[in-house]
């Protein structure tokens, strides 16, 4: 198999569905409001382009917003807990509690908690939480990962606890540490979505609240033009953590 074709493999796939998917709604006259062709999504997106992308640009700054404070508060809990047992013991359930309780769940309180006029701060505390438990899953395993036969050593040159922090177990975790920043992007930018739908104010104007207004008026084709719009954000936002986690770890591996 040549390189070039193993590149062009997935443009020629998302290609050809696209020209499916344009020949069924032509050729069996698909209403517009039902289902409407990609040339059709094209067109609204390009004439509401404007919008879509300050759209994209606050729903993006919330996420961005939401994977940075839960990575302060995830590294933060791991290096706190990860020389503690009893900590860990006492912090991991209900770190867990807090993954798998649905944020639907949570949502509503936390409307009303950051207030019916600052929806920004909901979006953002909810994806915080939606973020939070890959990253410090990650750090702590990470941690916890350091070569016994190194642990050993720094035993036996009766090491500090931070030097066995800084110079073993952090930099034993970088791999870790790297996968869950990739994941929680992605959540962070998923759950800024749900927290917008949640919201549901107009003070919020992301993605989610573009998205509900062209539903509720049957503009499907500009219903379709926001999902393109939110699919290329995450799949942009995955390859720019991934450049950088590989970026990172080869100067990892380099040390």
């Amino acid at each position: 198999m040549s390189r070039l074709a193993y590149q062009l493999a997935p443009a020629a796939l998302i290609v050809i569905l696209l020209a499916i998917w344009e020949a069924v709604c032509r050729l069996l006259a698909v209403p517009v409001f039902l289902l409407p062709a990609p040339s059709d999504i094209a067109v609204a997106a390009w004439q509401n382009a404007p919008m879509l992308i300050d759209a994209a640009l606050n729903t993006l700054s919330m996420a961005i917003l939401a994977f940075v404070l839960a990575s302060a508060i995830a590294f933060a809990v791991a290096l706190l807990i990860s020389t503690h047992p009893l900590a860990e013991r006492a912090v991991q359930p209900l770190a867990v509690g807090l993954q798998v309780t649905p944020i639907m769940a949570v949502a509503p309180l936390a409307v009303i908690w950051a207030g019916l006029d600052h929806p920004g701060r909901a979006v953002v505390g909810l994806a915080a939480i939606v973020a939070f438990f890959p990253i410090f899953s990650g750090a702590l395993t990470g941690l916890k990962s350091a070569d016994p036969d190194l642990e050993r050593l720094f035993d036996l040159y009766g090491a500090r606890p931070l030097d066995r922090l800084f110079r073993l177990r952090l930099p034993s975790a970088v791999p870790f540490i790297l996968e869950g920043l990739k994941v929680a992007a992605g959540l962070a930018l998923i759950g800024a979505v749900v927290a917008e739908f949640v919201a549901r104010s107009g003070l919020s104007r992301g993605l989610a609240w573009r998205l509900m207004e062209a539903s509720n008026r049957l503009e499907t084709a500009k219903t379709f033009a926001a999902l393109l719009v939110l699919v290329l954000m995450g799949v942009g936002l995955n390859a720019l953590m991934q450049v950088g986690e590989r970026a990172v770890l080869r100067w990892w591996r380099g040390r």
